[in-house]
């Protein structure tokens, strides 16, 4: 009988070098990992894509604390140059506009602390409209709260208050959903209480079940800027309406009934410039384009690069509390909150301007609010400043701890297809006014592990400015860039770079990465 052949693998002497760009095509969880773009990467975690690098996400830092409970909501007051915000844990309002330790509750022995709310000004000033759908709709005028119900002053009447869910401003008027039906109910222009009138959608939602949202919609058609009013149904139906008083068919009128997939949440739809975004089962899709096509090209959806994860999350943690939209134009950034779990939230991270993406962990957010611009957080306890990039306590850090990050970039044949590699080094090029901790690692042929092991910092002690000696403290530097070869070890067809941190109170940017590998082949012995 023939002896099996045994192979082994045959080294040629020759290093080759090739140069990778950082991953600034974002985290793909759609394409096959035998085809992915070398500008994408299969995991990518705390490092935000940008045009030419990715870079360590800021941090955060406790901004409002001493409140019990999960914060649910935030309601960011404005009016004129007032700017106030509002948490909602445990049934109870607090203040969180100043940093520090809350003082006595706003309000009180509220049901629950799931709020929605919209801003209004009037001839009587500036106003806040807050409801959740089991407690009486609160006001705020910026310094009283007053529950609204047929008796209140201001009063609604015609319909249960309690019954009340999204209040949305169009054309100047307040406009409310009946929760669990197809109702929604409006108030006279630029008011804040007096008789409600219905419109009942019954008859115009085919699919039935009953409104979770609405919004309001700007476009512009051609002629000028057109304003719809846009209702959505937990069966996925969309029903836009344009005009000026729902009593007077002649100001008044359907423009179309169309399908999506079914929202997630009542805090499923988000301003993203002159049009809305809608976050739903199919993903996130932008409104204008969803109306069209969505359902048929899953390419419309804004998370069509991410699909597969998106897909999965909406599948496992649908029903969890605490999905949710952000527009943070700050930092050019897009952040769709997803609730793993109470005290294990991620965030779906989208460049507004490359559309890359990435994902967030370490952020234990239940909602998300702009105050000034800046985003901020409800947490367990606290609100949060997020995304902070300041020196020393405020900046690159989580709560005074560390930043990890974790990139697998995408496999990389190195234009030798069927031919193996023998990966011997690596050499990242990095931006960092600090010493972060880095591992470079490389995977072949598909293994999508991208932990090297737990990466510890140990921060560099600078010296202090009148304390620390000359020609003894270390002292800070501005920016400088790292380029050094570390070894790595992988052999295999095709090869993914592993790239993980762990830094505190410093900024990290990664440019490029070389690699150099040797080509090989299979003999016989």
């Amino acid at each position: 009988m023939a002896s099996p052949v045994r192979r082994r693998l045959i080294q040629r002497t020759t290093n080759n070098v090739a140069s990778l760009p950082a991953p600034v095509g974002g985290w793909n969880a759609r394409d096959s990992l035998a085809n992915m773009a070398p500008t994408d990467a299969v995991t990518l975690d705390n490092l935000f894509p940008g045009v030419s690098s990715v870079s360590l996400r800021g941090g955060f830092t406790k901004h409002a604390t001493g409140i019990t409970g999960q914060v649910e909501s935030l309601l960011v007051y404005n009016a004129g140059a007032t700017d106030e915000m509002f948490a909602v844990a445990s049934g109870e309002i607090f203040d969180v506009t100043t940093a520090g330790a809350v003082g006595a509750a706003e309000v009180s022995s509220l049901s629950n602390s799931r709020w929605e709310y919209t801003n209004i000004t009037t001839a009587g000033g500036g106003y806040l409209y807050a409801a959740n759908g089991v407690d009486k709709p609160l006001l705020y005028d910026g310094s009283t709260w007053t529950a609204i119900d047929g008796v209140s002053s201001p009063a609604i009447t015609g319909v249960t208050t309690t019954t009340l869910i999204q209040p949305t401003l169009f054309k100047n008027r307040m406009w409310f959903i009946q929760k669990d039906t197809l109702k929604a109910w409006y108030l006279p222009t630029a008011s804040v209480g007096g008789a409600a009138n219905t419109l009942d959608l019954s008859s115009v939602a085919h699919l039935g079940g009953s409104l979770v949202a609405m919004a309001s919609w700007t476009i512009d058609a051609g002629y000028g800027v057109d304003d719809n009013l846009v209702f959505i149904t937990d069966q996925g139906e969309v029903i836009v309406y344009r005009g000026t008083d729902p009593s007077n068919a002649s100001t008044w009128a359907l423009i179309g009934v169309w399908v999506v997939g079914s929202p997630i949440s009542r805090r499923c739809v988000q301003k993203y410039g002159g049009d809305l975004l809608i976050l739903t089962l199919d993903g996130l899709v932008p409104f204008a384009s969803a109306l069209q096509s969505s359902r048929l090209d899953p390419q419309v959806a804004l998370s069509d690069k991410i699909q597969g994860a998106f897909a999965e999350a909406a599948r496992q943690y649908k029903t969890n509390f605490g999905w949710g939209l952000l527009y943070n134009p700050l930092n050019n950034a897009l952040i769709v909150n997803v609730p793993v779990s109470v005290g294990n939230q991620q965030q779906f991270v989208m460049n507004n301007i490359t559309k890359a993406w990435c994902r967030f962990t370490g952020w234990a957010a239940n909602c998300f609010a702009l105050l000034n611009d800046q985003p901020y957080f409800g947490g367990d306890g606290y609100v949060a400043e997020a995304w902070t990039t300041g020196s020393g306590a405020t900046g690159f850090n989580d709560d005074n701890l560390a930043i990890s990050t974790r990139a697998l970039q995408a496999f990389n044949y190195f234009e030798t297809r069927g031919v193996i590699k023998y990966f011997t080094r690596a050499r990242p090029t990095i931006y960092s006014n600090g010493q972060p901790t880095i591992d470079i690692g490389m995977n072949v042929d598909f293994q999508t592990d991208a932990d090297l092991g737990a990466l510890s910092f140990v921060a560099t002690q600078y010296g202090l400015w009148d304390v620390g000696l000359w020609n003894q403290s270390v002292w800070g530097a501005d920016i400088i860039i790292t380029n050094n070869f570390v070894g790595i070890q992988g052999i295999g067809y095709c090869g993914g770079l592993v790239f993980n941190s762990s830094s505190k109170n410093v900024t990290l940017e990664w440019a490029s990465t070389d690699v150099v590998y040797q080509l090989g082949w299979a003999g016989a012995s």
